[in-house]
This record gives C-alpha cells, sequence and structure tokens, in this order.
C-alpha cells in the first residue's frame, strides 16, 4: 500500500512514536514555541491529526528568556499500564522532565525533574524496573547515560553510569533503549543533526551492556547520496504495529530545489518520515530496498487501511507531477470558531490577554506592545502556524480603522533575526502599506505605500505566495461590500527562502518557517480568518 513521506510535514522535528491497541501517537520537539510538544494521533500511520499538547502552562513550560532554538528539546512518548509518559529537556530550564497521563484531553501532570544531565531523554519499561538514559558527558567525553527512576516523580533510584559513546559518529545522541526477544537494543543517532547524520543500532543481554553493534550500520542515513530529495534522515524511533508489522519513524529534510538544481537549503524545517522495517538475523533492515533509505513514496502494509484503499491515499500535484498525501494540508483558521484552532503557537511564554478572539463578529484583535519581532528572549504579540509545503498561498484580511499599531500584518518568521513582514504601519504622516526584511543583525523597510484618506474604511487584504525559491507579498484593498469579489492584488516585495533557511542563519537551529499575525505599539485588528491553501486555485477568493 503506497503512500507518501512526510507523514507529518512542515517543522516537527524528532518524532518519537508509541502504540495503543489500534491507535498510534507522536511527538515532536517544541523549542521556544507555546505550547509545547505536540501530540498527533492516527489510525493507519499515514494521517495524522493534532490531539493537542504535553506542557500547556507555565509551569509545565517556562520559556522565559529561551534563545531560538532553545526550549523543548527531543520528547519521547511511552505507554506503560493505562498511563501515557512524555519525557523531554527543557534546554532554558531545569532540564530532564517526566509528565504523564492517563486521559490526554484532561492534560498531563506537573513535571518530574529528574537529576541526570544531558539531552534527548528516553525510558524504558522493563518489568518492575524503569530505565532512563539521556545524552551527556563527562570527563571522557559524549556518552549515553542510563538510571533507573520513578516515572511519577523523577527520583533516580541508582546511579547514573555511562554504557555507550556511540559507534564512532559524533555526537551520539538521541538514545532509545528497547527490549525485544529477549535483549536489549541501544538506537542512537550520530553524525550531527545535518547532512551527515544516521541511525546506528546495538544490542546487548544487559542495559548496562556491553554493546554489540549492528553488522549493517548506520541502520538509516542519506549522507551517503546527495543527490535524493530526502536528507538529513536521523533521530528515530520504533515500533511494531498491530498487526504484527514493524516502522520507524524519523527526522529529514526536503530542500529548496527541483530536479534540476540541488541547493543545500530548507525552510520548512525537519519534518517526520515514515518507513518499514524488517528483522534479519536479529537486526533491523530500515526501507524496502535493504540499505537504510527512505522515499517520498513507499509501498508498505500500513495498518488500518484495506487494500481497496491503495490507490486513494496517493494523488498526484499538477505542478510538480510528484505523488502527495490525499489529504490536504491546507490550514483554515476561522475566526467564527468558538475554539481556539489548535495549530496556533505563540513565541515563548504569552501575555494571553494580549490576544482577543471576537467569534460572533469573526475578529481577532491583537495588543502589540513595545516587544517587537526583533526582540530577543521575549514573547512578542505573535500567533504563528507552520508552513507545511513550499508551494503554498496564505490569505488574510485586516481592518484598516482599527488597526492603531505601530506595525501590525503577517510575516514569514523564522526567528527574531530571520523574518519577512507585510503590515499596516503608523507614524507621524499616517497610515501606510509596508514590507520590512530582517535577516541577521539588519531590519529594513524596503517598500512604503500610503493609505488614502478613502481607503480608511476600508480592507487590506494581503497574500502570500510561495514556492521553492522565495516568498512573494502582495496586497489589495477592498471594502466590506466586495470582500467575497476577486480582487487585482499588487506585488510590494519578495524574498529568497534562503533568508529563511537553516543553513542561512549565524548560527545552529533547528525550528522551520512560520506564518505569524502579529502588531507592536498598539491594536492589530483581524477579520475573516486566515487561510492557507496548498497548490493554489488562481481562481479563490478570501
Amino acid at each position: 500500500m503506497q503512500y507518501r513521506n512526510p507523514i507529518i510535514s512542515g517543522y516537527n522535528p524528532d518524532p518519537s512514536i508509541c502504540r495503543v491497541g489500534e491507535d498510534y501517537y507522536i511527538v515532536n520537539s517544541s523549542f521556544e514555541y507555546f505550547p509545547g510538544v505536540p501530540v498527533y494521533h492516527s489510525k493507519n500511520l499515514v494521517n495524522w491529526e493534532l490531539e493537542g499538547y504535553c506542557l500547556t502552562d507555565e509551569e509545565q513550560l517556562p520559556l522565559e528568556e529561551s534563545r531560538p532554538s532553545g526550549g523543548i528539546f527531543a520528547p519521547t512518548i511511552r505507554y506503560h499500564d493505562g498511563t501515557f509518559f512524555m519525557i523531554t529537556t527543557n534546554v532554558t530550564s531545569k532540564g530532564n522532565f517526566i509528565v504523564h497521563t492517563k486521559d490526554m484531553k484532561s492534560g498531563w501532570s506537573k513535571p518530574a525533574w529528574v537529576d541526570q544531565g544531558g539531552i534527548d531523554p528516553s525510558l524504558l519499561f522493563d518489568g518492575d524496573k524503569v530505565y532512563f538514559v539521556s545524552t551527556t558527558s563527562d570527563e571522557q567525553g559524549a556518552g549515553i547515560f542510563l538510571c533507573e527512576v520513578n516515572p511519577f516523580t523523577g527520583e533516580k533510584l541508582t546511579e547514573s553510569v555511562c554504557i555507550n559513546r556511540g559507534c564512532g559518529g559524533r555526537y551520539p545522541e538521541g538514545p532509545h533503549l528497547y527490549k525485544w526477544f529477549g535483549k536489549y537494543y541501544l538506537m542512537l543517532a550520530e553524525g550531527g543533526t545535518e547532512y551527515g547524520h544516521m541511525e546506528t543500532m546495538q544490542r546487548a543481554d544487559s542495559p548496562y551492556g556491553p554493546y554489540e553493534p549492528c553488522p549493517h550500520n548506520p541502520i538509516l542515513s542519506h549522507k551517503e547520496d546527495m543527490r535524493e530529495e530526502i536528507y538529513c534522515t536521523g533521530h528515530a524511533d520504533i515500533m511494531e504495529d498491530h498487526n504484527g508489522n514493524w516502522w520507524l519513524v524519523c527526522l529529514a529534510v526536503r530542500t529548496c530545489s527541483d530536479e534540476n538544481r540541488r541547493v543545500l537549503l530548507h525552510n520548512l524545517g525537519r519534518e517526520t518520515f515514515l518507513a518499514p522495517v524488517k528483522w534479519e538475523n536479529g537486526w533491523p533492515v530500515v526501507g524496502y530496498n535493504g540499505n537504510g533509505t527512505i522515499e517520498l513514496v513507499m509501498d508498505a502494509p500500513l495498518p488500518g487501511l484495506d487494500c481497496e484503499e491503495s490507490s486513494a491515499n496517493i494523488r498526484i500535484d499538477k505542478q510538480s507531477g510528484q505523488p502527495i498525501l490525499y489529504e490536504d494540508h491546507s490550514v483554515d483558521i476561522d475566526f467564527t470558531d468558538e475554539l481556539l484552532d489548535k495549530r496556533l503557537q505563540y513565541t515563548r511564554n504569552p501575555d494571553m490577554s494580549k490576544y482577543i478572539y471576537d467569534n460572533k463578529n469573526a475578529v481577532l484583535t491583537l495588543k502589540g506592545t513595545d516587544i517587537t519581532l526583533n526582540t530577543a528572549g521575549k514573547s512578542p504579540t505573535i500567533v504563528s502556524f507552520k508552513q507545511p509545503e513550499f508551494t503554498t498561498t496564505l490569505y488574510a484580511c485586516l481592518d484598516i480603522a482599527r488597526c492603531n499599531a505601530k506595525r501590525c500584518g503577517v510575516a514569514a518568521y523564522y526567528n527574531n533575526d530571520y523574518h519577512y513582514e507585510i503590515y499596516i504601519g503608523n507614524d507621524d504622516n499616517g497610515r501606510y502599506i509596508g514590507f520590512y526584511k530582517h535577516i541577521h543583525d539588519m531590519g529594513v523597510e524596503l517598500e512604503r505605500i500610503p493609505i488614502n484618506n478613502e481607503d480608511m474604511n476600508s480592507k487590506l487584504l494581503i497574500k502570500i505566495d510561495t514556492d521553492r525559491e522565495k516568498y512573494t507579498f502582495s496586497y489589495a484593498i477592498a471594502d466590506t461590500a466586495n470582500l467575497g469579489a476577486r480582487v487585482a492584488y499588487r506585488q510590494i516585495g519578495s524574498g529568497l527562502n534562503a533568508g529563511l533557511s537553516t543553513e542561512g542563519t549565524r548560527t545552529m537551529t533547528f525550528t522551520g518557517t512560520l506564518f505569524s499575525l502579529f502588531a507592536e505599539n498598539g491594536d492589530g485588528v483581524f477579520n475573516i480568518g486566515v487561510k492557507l491553501l496548498i497548490n493554489p486555485d488562481e481562481n479563490y477568493t478570501l
């Protein structure tokens, strides 16, 4: 049965997976964004819905002064004896901690902090023992350390000891400890999380080792072939489905390239991919080709889908000719909804009094402060969702008369040092439409178009088009009576994907591009909602 990778598109790195009966759950890193650690649910491993988040209040998720790509690193989710456990690292706060719940809809517990350092923690439930592993270091360098813990309190029950230092690749990290077939398996991410990323496997008769490396390590890697569409594969997790088939989820990136040019830039972030696993001589073999690689389209016996559905699981994108998932990744955030859209995220710990939703009138008011999108370590008035594909078109609508902020509009946002903006601005000369770029430590307003008095009671329609090369920003002014009619948009500016790419930043970062509504120093008033279309119809109107 065919399916397309990635199974969760856009910035969703460091996946961990668990099964409960015929239900499957994935968690991902969330870094400086709030709420933290998204939880996705699926019945078939292909079509995933956002269930919610593990960390939903400031006690669980303190992010004050978090740097870009700080905050929450690499969660692991496990299910044992009727309880979900999620363990992760807050690199901005006190380190490793565990939360648990019997019912995700009722929320997760307070953090139980674990006194073992490092990052990328994981748990193994083994009889009456619970093993805790993480990546940390001692005087001999980086290694994988293990102790026993109480998963409800975080109390260490044994001393931490180093059980392994990897298979020779740099930065051995992302450990997962399993017990399969009477042996203990230790899977690691090695080589760094860039283009040399890979996954290795070892096994032992005891969780403390000594560990025997898999004879065909790395079990997963794309570092040997730089002509593929998929790069940086690693940080994986493995599980068995309810039909007895085995699967691996991992992070990988798709680059801003096409078949005619290979540009090693990625702006969508690290996404979640899926590959089938076979067992040979007690070792896992990833991918049906047997060489440890993943493809955009794969064929494997997915759970929860009948064979008759296999043709409906794939459709072809008219522009690229590439197969895409049958489900639509378009985003429709409707301000008439009584509940906030779960896909909306905030930077660091937000002051929710600055976000006023009036679902009766389909209005979102953002009350901006003097904290701007350029401010490091703080929480501006900004609400965002992830860009899921390369070719998209975003539509938004602002109420010109009610926007009294110094700046309010929509940004293609990577972090406080990298973003492009289209907005309504206010200064001593009146209101205007502006276009702004911030790259590294330089921000420049590149275009300014005055808003005439006769347009003050109209709406500003914003359109952002994206592809594998650039972001294009356009606007139109329409009165309320003509909001449903086709309008002619005027381009105000553009910015290359390179400016919002991991490879283009001054320091290593781990996130991807988001679309963000924002306001600074005053109110920004948005009407109707926000719509993001994948491979959009030219005839669409907001």
